[in-house]
């Protein structure tokens, strides 16, 4: 009697036991990094191949193309070419949630001076010039966790059941790709997912998870004014209407609309970046173009800094009884929103799987990021931060006072533990949420 009732327990255990045992974030970690200890050599190769051949947006087809042979291999349906130069990797495994984890693919127009083995010494032509060309925001970091956590999430198949869209975006720094891709069709393609996640590197030590709930980065908007002057020779300005002196006037008189017109306490950054005009030191040339960036977290604040441009570049211009300046604002990226309850969801996660390795952001991100696209779609959705440096540096950079930070020349992020980390970080959000019936 006592045999046949222990056996039947033990039946029992074996046809639901599987099943109904709950998810175990610390353990998943372990079988997660017992897989990626098989591939971190060739996930490190991917990573430096990518980082010495950047690409600018929609020009990433090569880049793309790396990511679709790796996504073949993993045993993912791929679909090449979505928006531009996007790529769709499709994973089903039975009945359960569509999570999508997104990646970008393209770099930034910028030297590199990390002075890395695997420095990029791309070159391309970019707005009419040779141009310089690095991943100095850390995206190919992102390419290969994405991958990492592909592959781990295929090996695991039985601890999890769903379908996986795992998106390589184009055009991210131009906030434009996520957009093209939805444009091209892409919900009715391949699904409206259920949840999604993203990640980016930070210049934060190696190895830890960083996350927030709520609004997590800013909006973005661009600017690029046309300052219409009147050419003639530099000894002689007053036969000139100079548009390269109403180009710097506007420079530094638009951030009195930051100092003077927005409440202190509130976000809001008016950078212009690049000032374009003439050729030659003794020509006065008959137009200056200014081109910046506009970020706000606030649709109120943001109507504010709009207006205090557009009214700063028409006084700019009637200043130097100059013709009105063409300003051209083009929306970007809007803020990226955490869902409340899958953050916390993932969070209890994070926590358990990477003890103190796992912090709280404190702050919404100045920066801007088009993952909103697919979070506006009505996704629950969660863009959570992995740290990139290495613990000694970044301690040495903080005490120092200057620490590399995306899109500087010199941000290098350490290959690992970064991606590893990125990877099961990744993988962990993934299981987490699409688990088999019962778990």
């Amino acid at each position: 009697m006592r045999v046949r009732f222990a056996v039947g327990l033990f039946m029992a255990g074996v046809a639901t036991g599987a099943q109904a045992a709950p998810f175990e974030p610390g353990a998943a970690r372990a079988r997660v990094e017992q897989v990626l200890s098989r591939d971190l050599s060739r996930l490190d190769a991917l990573y430096m191949d990518i980082h010495r051949h950047p690409e600018l947006a929609f020009q990433e087809k090569a880049t793309a193309a790396k990511l679709a042979r790796e996504m073949k291999a993993a045993g993912f349906t791929v679909s090449e070419g979505v928006g531009g130069t996007g790529v769709v990797a499709v994973l089903k495994n039975g009945a359960g949630p569509t999570v999508l984890v997104r990646t970008e693919l393209d770099a930034l127009p910028m030297a590199e001076r990390t002075g890395l083995p695997y420095a990029s010494s791309a070159v391309t032509t970019w707005q009419g010039r040779e141009t310089p060309v690095a991943h100095s925001c850390g995206h190919d970091i992102h390419m290969a966790a994405w991958v990492g956590a592909a592959r781990a999430l295929a090996a695991l198949k039985n601890e999890w059941s769903g379908t996986l869209i795992f998106v390589g975006q184009p055009a991210e720094e131009t906030t434009s790709g996520a957009q093209a891709m939805l444009k091209d069709d892409f919900v009715r393609r391949f699904g409206k997912p259920d949840y999604a996640f993203a990640l980016h590197v930070s210049p934060a030590p190696a190895g830890t998870v960083l996350y927030r709930s709520g609004p997590m980065s800013s909006t973005s908007d661009s600017l690029e004014i046309v300052f219409h002057g009147r050419g003639g020779h530099g000894s002689a300005p007053a036969a000139t209407i100079d548009p390269v002196l109403m180009a710097a006037r506007f420079t530094v008189d638009v951030q009195s609309v930051i100092s003077r017109e927005k409440a202190p306490e509130a976000f809001g950054v008016v950078t212009v970046g690049a000032i374009v005009a003439g050729d030659a030191g003794n020509v006065i040339p008959d137009e200056a173009v200014v081109r910046g960036t506009i970020r706000s977290q606030d649709d109120a604040v943001r109507a504010k800094l709009l207006a205090g441009i557009r009214r700063t570049a028409q006084a700019v211009s009637d200043m130097a009884g100059a013709p009105a300046a063409t300003v051209t604002i083009a929306a970007g990226g809007k803020m990226v929103v955490n869902d409340p309850a899958l953050s916390e969801r993932t969070e209890a996660v994070f926590k358990q799987a990477f003890g103190k390795g796992a912090q709280p952001f404190p702050i919404i991100m100045s920066g801007s990021e088009d993952f909103s696209e697919f979070v506006n779609l009505g996704v629950p959705s969660v863009y959570f931060l992995i740290g990139g440096l290495e613990p000694a540096f970044f301690a040495n950079a903080i005490k120092a006072g200057h620490l590399p930070i995306n899109h500087s020349p010199d941000f290098a992020p350490e290959p690992e533990p970064t991606i590893a980390t990125g990877a099961t970080a990744m993988a962990l959000a993934v299981m987490n949420v699409a688990r088999p019936a019962g778990r």
